[in-house]
């Protein structure tokens, strides 16, 4: 059975939405998933993984959350990450969700496998729901 993990931050909610959906998708597949907030994420959380999910929204000009997010994800920088499967998520408003295609050349850049992405404007949709549900099989697979 796969061990998935789930790592997230969100203000408003809607990239917490998302982190559910990948979760069920996850669960639904068989996989052993445990999701949580950045804030109470550990590196180990990761390391043990068989594959990740990271979510953030796009804030401060296009960036991750830089306060717990940012530093959370930079400590994968010098770590050797195996070509684990990873999926990034998250939420925008004004900038069109460019923040995604940075940290998606960011994060294949530090050594993971990234093998999707979703970023939703605003609050997601029932098809974006559905697509982050497919999401977390394609991550327990």
């Amino acid at each position: 059975m796969k061990k998935v993990s789930i790592i997230y931050w969100s203000n408003g909610g809607n990239v917490e939405v998302l982190a559910d959906h990948i979760f069920k998708g996850a669960k639904e597949a068989g996989a052993t998933v445990v999701v949580k907030h950045v804030h109470e994420a550990t590196l180990e959380d990761v390391t043990s993984a068989d594959a990740v999910a990271f979510g953030s929204p796009s804030m401060d000009n296009n960036r991750i959350e830089q306060e717990e997010m940012e530093p959370f994800i930079k400590q994968f920088e010098l770590i050797s990450n195996e070509n684990k499967d990873l999926v990034l998520f998250g939420s925008f408003g004004w900038d069109n969700g460019e923040f995604m295609k940075e940290w998606s050349t960011r994060m294949q850049g530090y050594g993971f496998n990234l093998m999707n992405t979703i970023s939703v404007k605003e609050a997601p949709s029932e098809k974006e729901l559905e697509e982050a549900i497919n999401l977390g099989k394609i991550l327990a697979k």
